[in-house]
C-alpha cells in the first residue's frame, strides 16, 4: 500500500471511529500494517502518526475504560472540524460587497449565498420584491435595516439629506431596494410628499427606525421599471442642468438620456437639453465624455463641479 493511501485511510478510519481504536483495531480495520513482525508494524504506525500530527492533524490517545487499563487512538470532531460561521449584520454587508466589488457577477452572488445561509444573506440576496439585485454597497450602515424593511414590508422613519443639502424628516412606506451604478437606493411610497419616491441610502443620515407595517405596493409592481436610470446615476432626479450638446454629439447622448428634453436646437446647430439629475459626479463624468462638444450652462453649481474636475485633471498633466 502506497504511503499516501495508508495515511487517508488512517485518516477516515480515526475520523469516523464512534469510539478510540487500538493498534490491533486499526491493523485490522485498514490492513495497512500486515506486517510479519508486530514491533516493525507498529513503528510504521508510529511514523504516520508524527506525519499526521505534524500536518495538523488533532490524533490523540484516550483510555478506553474507566480504569485506563487499555488506551486508543481518535480524531475528535470539535478539534478537526471548523466552528459554524456566523456573522454580525456589518460583516454580511462587508462580504456582500467583496463578493460584488468587480459588478454583477452570477457566480459571486452563488458563492455568497453559498458561504451564507442564514436570514441576513437571504435579505441582501433578494432585497427588492422586484428582484433580487447585485452589486457594490456603498451605504453599509443602513443597508441591513433597509434591507429588512423591503423583505417584512414596513414603514419606516429616517433623516434624509436632500440634494441642496438640507435635513428632511421623511417617513416611507418601503417596497424595495435598488442598486444602480454604485449606490442603493430605497424605493417606496414617501408620506411627507404623498407619492412615489426614491432615496440613495448614502443620504441617508440617521438610524432606519420601524415605523410599522407598510401600505403595499401598486398591483403590477415591478421595481425595475420603476427606477429611474441613465447617465446622471440612478435614484429619482432631483434637478435640471441645462446643457448644451454639439450637432456631432447630440443624437447620441440623447439617446443615452431618458427623461432629457430638447429646449431648443439653435442657429449654430447646438442643440439646448434639459437633463435630470440625481448623483453629481456621475453626471459630471457623463458630460466630460463628450469633451468639447458638450457643455453644462447651470445650475451653477453642477457648472462649477464641471469646471473643478477638469481643472484638476489638468493639474495632473
Amino acid at each position: 500500500m502506497e504511503p499516501m493511501e495508508r495515511l487517508l485511510n488512517l485518516l477516515i478510519l480515526l475520523r469516523n471511529a464512534p469510539r478510540p481504536l487500538t493498534f490491533d483495531d486499526i491493523r485490522e480495520a485498514t490492513g495497512a500494517y500486515e506486517h510479519d513482525d508486530r514491533e516493525s508494524a507498529k513503528r510504521q504506525f508510529e511514523r504516520d502518526k508524527d506525519v499526521l500530527r505534524a500536518i495538523g492533524i488533532p490524533l490523540e490517545l484516550e483510555d478506553i475504560d474507566i480504569w485506563g487499563g487499555e488506551q486508543g487512538y481518535l480524531i475528535p470532531s470539535e478539534a478537526y472540524e471548523l466552528p459554524e460561521i456566523t456573522f454580525t449584520e456589518g460583516e454580511v454587508a462587508a462580504l456582500f460587497v467583496a463578493a460584488h466589488a468587480t459588478g454583477p457577477d452570477p457566480d459571486a452572488a452563488q458563492a455568497f449565498g453559498k458561504l451564507m445561509q442564514g436570514p441576513d444573506a437571504a435579505d441582501l440576496l433578494g432585497l427588492a420584491r422586484g428582484g433580487p439585485t447585485v452589486g457594490i454597497d456603498l451605504a453599509v450602515p443602513r443597508l441591513p435595516a433597509a434591507a429588512d424593511a423591503a423583505r417584512r414590508g414596513r414603514r419606516v422613519r429616517f433623516t434624509y439629506r436632500a440634494s441642496n443639502g438640507d435635513r428632511q424628516e421623511r417617513e416611507v412606506d418601503v417596497w424595495g431596494l435598488m442598486f444602480s451604478r454604485g449606490s442603493w437606493y430605497l424605493v417606496g411610497w414617501d408620506r411627507t410628499r404623498e407619492d412615489e419616491r426614491t432615496f440613495r441610502l448614502s443620504r441617508v443620515l440617521s438610524e432606519i427606525q420601524d415605523a410599522g407595517e407598510a401600505i403595499p405596493p401598486p398591483e403590477g409592481f415591478r421595481l425595475r421599471e420603476r427606477f429611474e436610470a441613465g447617465p446622471w446615476g440612478g435614484g429619482e432626479p432631483e434637478v435640471t442642468a441645462r446643457v448644451l450638446l454639439s450637432p456631432k454629439v447630440a443624437p447620441w447622448a440623447l439617446s443615452q438620456a431618458p427623461g432629457a428634453a430638447v429646449v431648443q436646437v439653435r442657429s449654430d446647430g447646438w442643440t439646448e437639453t434639459d437633463v435630470p439629475v440625481s448623483r453629481a459626479d456621475t453626471f459630471v463624468s457623463w458630460v466630460l465624455s463628450f469633451g468639447p462638444d458638450a457643455e453644462v450652462v447651470s445650475p451653477a453649481e453642477l457648472r462649477r463641479s464641471v469646471v473643478e474636475r477638469l481643472e484638476a485633471v489638468r493639474a495632473s498633466l
